[in-house]
């Protein structure tokens, strides 16, 4: 039977990982991302799983890692500069292949910032935070249910393609409470690594089969033995400085997202039907939009939503296939102009782009929305 709970985000977030099947949690308190820590501290033990407070950020990505790579689905999570130090151990886990889940509940910066204010600064260092080419799938919450849903969804994904996936909500959302439906359990799809069936017909530790650009992976002290590094490494796993296994390295883990855009991308459109204004939005701030086009429609002004969920990889060519259609997008978001960056390379001259954004810690309300979509 489904449950009902009152839930808030950060909560809801450890629930839908330990639905996931997540059973490690490596982390270091930091605001406001701490309930999800907190929460992680007692229920692990409940379900038979490890916590571990670390003694910084980017230990914690490591022990995540490890505990990963030992054949255990972890997470980690961190707001603000905790973001920043784990960062190295992210670009570590691309190139090696480690799933795992990366929850960045955004708080006010740069730097310490304004540690309990909301923000959405942190969107262009998900998916270009660590250096170097490499893939990156990033989904934003924007209810307390989504922080239980697309927590499962991360999970799912970075199974299924060997990856780190990060879970970008913000402190609106996160500290956030609302009634939550919980599903029950065989509802929602779980997914699990590829293993191989035995060590014997394992191969080497990084060759595809079957036309994959996915390598199986093989719990550690499960009987394969294989080399894990951080640089550029043959099949076997080992280092190489051969030029023609970097570049069909490289590649293939840009590949093995980009080629699935059709599995990986989500977004929500909301009145769009008739739009003649598009509020393109995310996360916390979708909140204010959907009140903001209410207001608006009883105007008589035709607005409408795009929500990307999916911000990393970002789902571009439907955006540009709504900009054909309307006659302005307006980009709402709490920093100073992220994804607008992506809006604007996207729609190009197809329609009119306006932006509103805030960067000093206080939320972009619905009414400052609607005088934005009046001014034109």
């Amino acid at each position: 039977m489904k449950q009902m709970k009152l839930m808030q985000g950060n909560e809801a977030c450890v629930e839908g990982a330990i639905a996931a099947g997540c059973r490690f949690y490596a982390g270091y308190p930091i605001t406001p991302s701490a309930e999800i820590a907190e929460g992680c501290a007692v229920r692990m033990p409940q379900v038979g799983g490890k916590f571990i407070q670390m003694e910084d950020e980017i230990a914690s990505c490591a022990a995540a890692i490890g505990a990963s790579a030992a054949g255990v689905k972890s997470m980690t999570a961190t707001s603000g500069p905790g973001f920043s130090l784990k960062q190295e151990n992210l670009g570590y886990a691309c190139l090696t292949e480690i799933p795992f889940v990366l929850v960045d509940v955004q708080r006010a910066g740069p730097s310490t910032g304004l540690p309990t204010s909301p923000s959405q600064g942190d969107v262009m260092q998900a998916r270009w935070g660590t250096h170097g080419d490499h893939p990156a799938i990033a989904l934003s919450p924007s209810t307390v249910e989504e922080c239980y849903t697309l927590c499962i969804k991360c999970f799912n994904l970075a199974e299924k393609y060997r990856t780190p996936v990060i879970f970008l909500m913000d402190e609106i959302v996160g500290h956030l409470r609302e009634n939550v439906e919980i599903p029950e359990e065989g509802e929602f799809e779980i997914v699990n690594r590829t293993v191989p069936a035995s060590p014997a017909e394992a191969g080497p530790a990084y060759a595809c089969k079957n036309g994959s650009l996915i390598p199986e992976m093989a719990p550690f002290g499960h009987g394969q033995r294989y080399n894990v590094t951080g640089l550029i490494h043959a099949a076997d796993g080992f280092p190489t400085n051969s030029t023609e296994i970097a570049d069909a390295q490289v590649k293939r883990l840009v590949a093995k997202i980009e080629e699935n855009l059709d599995d990986i991308l989500a977004w929500e459109e909301t009145d769009l039907e008739d739009a003649e204004v598009c509020i393109l939005c995310y996360g916390g701030t979708a909140r204010s939009a959907q009140s903001a086009v209410e207001a608006l429609r009883a105007e008589g002004i035709r607005a409408g939503i795009f929500r990307p969920i999916t911000l990393w990889p970002f789902p571009g060519k439907r955006l540009e296939e709504i900009s054909r259609k309307v006659k302005k997008v307006l980009v709402a978001e709490h920093n100073n102009g992220q994804i607008l960056l992506e809006a604007e390379r996207v729609i190009k001259n197809n329609c009119r782009i306006d932006f509103i954004g805030k960067v000093d810690g206080t939320v972009i309300t619905p009414d400052e929305i609607v005088r934005k979509v009046k001014e034109a």
